[in-house]
């Protein structure tokens, strides 16, 4: 199943999607809903971000390759791993739909990369679970990607400019169920040319022990999202650049990047 947030003639709503088409849906997905016989041509409605989350998750370090990689672009001898995950927060401003824009700040500089990521979103509210029982409050997973600018980084601990500008956290295009992470394939693709791909649920960490790693402290909520990292060295994005992140069962994100005026 495929849920959507959508807009039509100026009006929010959830929606399921079926083939081409939207069915509109009252309530939200993790509460009782029905559909209310509202239907529309998927081209004719136009995405929201499938979720605005009441507190967005996001761990790093969570692919060996991607660390390995990252080790060598620092000038580290040595890889770091981590024997928990590295969980922090991203900012819900920075957050666009599929088919938006992401915005390149005028001071930033040309490490302004990509990280293709695949993202849980929570269905049942959990504190202090299992991995087991962390990953039966999974309702649904999206596909997020966690723009950086790799020299604000450096200088920003707490990455509120590095990764929480605004526009710099795509997500969509839905949710979808009844899908595993282990089936799944991540692919990433510059002006239609693939960059990278692979196994989505190749992670450190899985899903459901990051969330039940999160939910020792804090309790997680019906549409909280949790986005799980990227594997490999991200490559550079510039403007006018189109960048898909395509993860199979789920669906393809896809946003152009511009410069600020």
């Amino acid at each position: 199943m495929l849920w959507c947030r959508f807009e039509k003639d100026g009006r929010a709503s959830y929606g399921l999607v079926e083939g081409e088409t939207v069915v509109a849906v009252e309530s939200d997905p993790f509460s009782q809903h029905r559909r209310t016989g509202g239907k529309f041509p998927l081209a004719s409605v136009k995405l929201l971000v499938p979720v605005m989350p009441p507190t967005f998750y996001a761990i790093g370090s969570n692919y060996r390759t991607h660390v390995i990689e990252r080790s060598k672009a620092k000038g580290f001898k040595e890889p770091k791993f981590y024997d928990r995950p590295r969980v922090g927060y991203r900012a819900n401003s920075a957050l666009i739909a599929t088919g938006e824009d992401i915005v390149k700040p005028k001071d930033s500089g040309p490490r302004f990369e990509y990280e293709g990521e695949l993202v849980a979103v929570i269905g049942k509210r959990c504190r202090n679970v299992s991995p087991e029982e962390a990953s039966a409050c999974i309702f649904g997973w999206t596909i997020g990607n966690d723009v950086t600018e790799r020299d604000w980084q450096k200088n920003d601990p707490t990455n509120l400019r590095g990764k929480n500008a605004d526009t710099f956290k795509p997500m969509g295009p839905w949710i979808a169920t009844g899908v595993e992470p282990r089936d799944m394939t991540t692919t990433v693709r510059i002006n239609g040319a693939t960059v990278h791909q692979f196994p989505t649920g190749d992670m450190l960490f899985n899903a459901g022990e990051v969330i039940s790693d999160i939910s020792r402290t804090n309790t997680l909520s019906p549409g909280d999202v949790v986005w799980l990292g990227t594997d490999e060295l991200p490559q550079a994005i510039k403007p006018d650049d189109t960048i898909e992140i395509e993860i199979s069962g789920i669906g393809v994100l896809c946003n152009r990047v511009v410069a600020e005026p």
